[in-house]
Protein backbone atom coordinates (compact mmCIF):
# COMPACT_ATOMS: atom_id res chain seq x y z
CA UNK A 1 0.00 0.00 0.00
CA UNK A 2 1.58 3.46 -0.96
CA UNK A 3 0.78 6.27 1.14
CA UNK A 4 -2.50 8.17 0.44
CA UNK A 5 -0.69 12.07 -0.11
CA UNK A 6 -1.57 14.64 -2.26
CA UNK A 7 0.57 14.23 -5.87
CA UNK A 8 0.87 10.48 -5.67
CA UNK A 9 -0.74 8.68 -7.98
CA UNK A 10 -4.42 7.30 -7.40
CA UNK A 11 -4.77 3.41 -7.56
CA UNK A 12 -7.02 2.52 -10.43
CA UNK A 13 -9.58 -0.20 -9.57
CA UNK A 14 -12.73 -1.84 -11.39
CA UNK A 15 -15.74 -2.93 -9.01
CA UNK A 16 -19.05 -4.15 -9.48
CA UNK A 17 -21.56 -1.46 -8.70
CA UNK A 18 -25.43 -0.94 -7.40
CA UNK A 19 -27.83 -1.21 -10.48
CA UNK A 20 -25.50 -3.82 -12.23
CA UNK A 21 -22.61 -2.98 -14.52
CA UNK A 22 -19.12 -1.91 -12.98
CA UNK A 23 -17.18 1.16 -12.82
CA UNK A 24 -13.69 1.66 -12.79
CA UNK A 25 -11.37 5.11 -11.68
CA UNK A 26 -9.72 5.30 -15.35
CA UNK A 27 -13.21 5.91 -16.74
CA UNK A 28 -13.38 9.38 -15.30
CA UNK A 29 -10.24 10.06 -16.51
CA UNK A 30 -10.29 13.65 -17.35
CA UNK A 31 -12.15 15.18 -14.63
CA UNK A 32 -11.68 15.31 -10.78
CA UNK A 33 -13.46 12.35 -8.60
CA UNK A 34 -14.47 12.04 -5.22
CA UNK A 35 -14.27 8.69 -3.45
CA UNK A 36 -16.12 8.38 -0.33
CA UNK A 37 -14.99 5.16 1.51
CA UNK A 38 -17.44 4.29 3.93
CA UNK A 39 -18.09 0.89 6.32
CA UNK A 40 -21.67 -0.28 5.87
CA UNK A 41 -24.93 0.35 3.85
CA UNK A 42 -27.78 1.37 6.14
CA UNK A 43 -26.14 2.68 9.02
CA UNK A 44 -26.88 6.13 10.83
CA UNK A 45 -23.70 7.73 9.77
CA UNK A 46 -23.02 5.83 6.35
CA UNK A 47 -26.88 6.85 4.98
CA UNK A 48 -26.41 10.64 6.47
CA UNK A 49 -23.19 10.29 4.48
CA UNK A 50 -24.59 9.16 0.97
CA UNK A 51 -27.90 11.16 1.68
CA UNK A 52 -25.38 14.35 1.63
CA UNK A 53 -23.69 13.36 -1.04
CA UNK A 54 -26.69 12.98 -3.29
CA UNK A 55 -28.19 15.77 -2.20
CA UNK A 56 -24.67 17.82 -3.52
CA UNK A 57 -24.53 15.77 -5.95
CA UNK A 58 -26.17 18.72 -8.77
CA UNK A 59 -23.56 21.24 -6.89
CA UNK A 60 -20.59 18.55 -7.74
CA UNK A 61 -21.87 17.69 -11.83
CA UNK A 62 -21.67 21.77 -11.89
CA UNK A 63 -18.33 21.73 -11.21
CA UNK A 64 -17.69 18.65 -13.13
CA UNK A 65 -16.43 16.52 -10.34
CA UNK A 66 -18.20 12.97 -10.47
CA UNK A 67 -18.88 10.71 -7.00
CA UNK A 68 -18.23 7.37 -5.97
CA UNK A 69 -19.13 5.87 -2.89
CA UNK A 70 -16.90 2.45 -2.03
CA UNK A 71 -17.76 -0.35 0.70
CA UNK A 72 -17.11 -3.88 1.31
CA UNK A 73 -21.00 -4.47 1.02
CA UNK A 74 -22.25 -6.81 -1.55
CA UNK A 75 -23.95 -4.91 -4.70
CA UNK A 76 -27.37 -6.44 -4.03
CA UNK A 77 -26.92 -4.58 -0.46
CA UNK A 78 -25.90 -1.56 -2.55
CA UNK A 79 -29.16 -2.04 -4.85
CA UNK A 80 -31.43 -1.71 -1.85
CA UNK A 81 -29.53 1.12 0.22
CA UNK A 82 -29.85 3.09 -3.09
CA UNK A 83 -33.64 2.42 -3.34
CA UNK A 84 -34.51 2.47 0.59
CA UNK A 85 -32.89 5.99 0.30
CA UNK A 86 -33.35 7.00 -2.92
CA UNK A 87 -29.70 7.34 -3.29
CA UNK A 88 -28.05 9.26 -6.84
CA UNK A 89 -24.73 8.41 -6.44
CA UNK A 90 -22.51 5.12 -7.90
CA UNK A 91 -22.07 2.66 -4.88
CA UNK A 92 -19.10 0.72 -5.62
CA UNK A 93 -18.62 -3.04 -4.09
CA UNK A 94 -15.22 -3.78 -2.70
CA UNK A 95 -15.92 -7.61 -1.46
CA UNK A 96 -12.34 -8.44 -1.87
CA UNK A 97 -11.17 -5.36 -0.11
CA UNK A 98 -8.03 -4.83 -2.75
CA UNK A 99 -9.07 -1.49 -3.13
CA UNK A 100 -9.83 -0.54 0.19
CA UNK A 101 -6.44 -2.18 1.33
CA UNK A 102 -5.07 -0.51 -1.66
CA UNK A 103 -6.19 3.52 -0.20
CA UNK A 104 -5.43 2.36 2.99
CA UNK A 105 -9.04 2.65 4.24
CA UNK A 106 -9.40 -0.85 5.94
CA UNK A 107 -8.03 -0.68 9.09
CA UNK A 108 -8.04 -2.71 12.84
CA UNK A 109 -10.82 -0.68 14.59
CA UNK A 110 -12.48 -1.09 17.93
CA UNK A 111 -15.45 -0.68 19.61
CA UNK A 112 -16.82 -1.21 23.84
CA UNK A 113 -13.63 -3.16 23.82
CA UNK A 114 -13.79 -5.23 20.70
CA UNK A 115 -11.50 -4.95 18.16
CA UNK A 116 -12.31 -6.16 14.45
CA UNK A 117 -11.26 -4.92 10.93
CA UNK A 118 -13.57 -2.45 9.28
CA UNK A 119 -13.43 0.91 7.09
CA UNK A 120 -12.20 3.77 8.14
CA UNK A 121 -14.53 6.77 7.23
CA UNK A 122 -12.30 8.63 4.45
CA UNK A 123 -12.65 10.39 1.39
CA UNK A 124 -10.20 10.86 -1.06
CA UNK A 125 -10.18 14.06 -3.96
CA UNK A 126 -8.36 12.55 -7.37
CA UNK A 127 -7.87 15.14 -9.99
CA UNK A 128 -8.25 15.18 -13.60
CA UNK A 129 -4.82 13.56 -13.86
CA UNK A 130 -5.54 10.43 -11.44
CA UNK A 131 -3.33 11.78 -8.82
CA UNK A 132 -4.65 12.08 -5.39
CA UNK A 133 -5.49 15.94 -4.21
CA UNK A 134 -6.33 15.77 -1.23
CA UNK A 135 -7.36 13.12 1.71
CA UNK A 136 -9.88 13.49 4.60
CA UNK A 137 -8.69 10.78 6.80
CA UNK A 138 -11.65 9.70 10.00
CA UNK A 139 -14.43 11.83 8.55
CA UNK A 140 -16.83 13.30 10.72
CA UNK A 141 -19.96 13.37 8.51
CA UNK A 142 -21.35 16.85 9.39
CA UNK A 143 -20.51 19.67 6.89
CA UNK A 144 -18.00 17.37 5.75
CA UNK A 145 -19.51 17.30 1.99
CA UNK A 146 -19.45 20.92 1.59
CA UNK A 147 -15.59 20.60 2.57
CA UNK A 148 -15.16 18.45 -0.19
CA UNK A 149 -16.73 20.35 -2.46
CA UNK A 150 -15.04 23.51 -1.93
CA UNK A 151 -12.05 21.87 -2.18
CA UNK A 152 -13.13 20.32 -5.56
CA UNK A 153 -14.34 23.48 -6.81
CA UNK A 154 -10.70 25.17 -6.35
CA UNK A 155 -9.23 22.19 -8.86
Amino acid sequence: MAELAPGVEAPDFTLPRDGGGSISLSEFRGRPVVLFFYPKDDTEGCTTEAKDFTAARPAFDSAGVALIGLSPDPVKKHDKFVKKHDLGVPLASDESLETLEAYGVWKEKSMYGRTYMGVERTTVLVDAAGKIAEVWPKVKVKGHVEAVLEAAKKL
